[in-house]
Order: C-alpha cells, then sequence, then structure tokens
C-alpha cells in the first residue's frame, strides 16, 4: 500500500474516532452547559471550533479515558458512556493541533 494511500486510510479512522468523541462530548455538555454545548456544535459542524470548545474537548477526552490498559489488579476500570483509549485521547489532540489549537 503506498504513504498516501496508507495516510488517507490512517486519516478516515482518526476522523471517525474524533466525530464518535466530539458526539458524546457533546451530549455530556449539552446536559451540564447548553450554551456551551451550542457553541461548540456551531463550530463542530463548521469546523472551526473556537479555543475554548477545543480546549474543553481536549481535557474532557483526557479526563474520560476509559480504557487505561490496566488489569484489574493494576487499577481501577473507569465506566463511561463510550470507551476512550490513551490512543483516541491522542488522536483527538492530534486532530485539534492540526487545526492549529493549543492543546
Amino acid at each position: 500500500m503506498s504513504d498516501e494511500r496508507m495516510r488517507q486510510r490512517t486519516g478516515s479512522a482518526d476522523r471517525r474516532t474524533v466525530e464518535r468523541l466530539v458526539a458524546a462530548w457533546l451530549a455530556e455538555t449539552e446536559r451540564h452547559d447548553p450554551e456551551a454545548a451550542g457553541e461548540a456544535r456551531d463550530g463542530w459542524e463548521q469546523d472551526a471550533l473556537s479555543d475554548r470548545s477545543a480546549q474543553d474537548l481536549a481535557t474532557w477526552v483526557t479526563a474520560r479515558v476509559t480504557d487505561t490498559g490496566f488489569t484489574e489488579d493494576e487499577g481501577p476500570y473507569v465506566a463511561g458512556p463510550v470507551r476512550i483509549t490513551p490512543a483516541d485521547k491522542d488522536t483527538v489532540h492530534a486532530w485539534l493541533r492540526a487545526r492549529g489549537h493549543a492543546v
């Protein structure tokens, strides 16, 4: 597979990860701060998150990592509405940085 084809495939997978997590973040934000959720949703739909929304998303995904890779003996399982791995967190952070946000 060519490098370009691999990048496209990785980009698609990354985009699906970001979309999945943004949907969960927006749903949670809507329950706690409808105004911030509205601003974030507008920015997401226009592919132009504000710096505040981008930072909120970065902080949220970091705090919500649910799949730590630890066994039961090594640490607790963190329950959440979606499965979020450390790699998912890194994907969201990289996606935000690629759009010019300081994360």
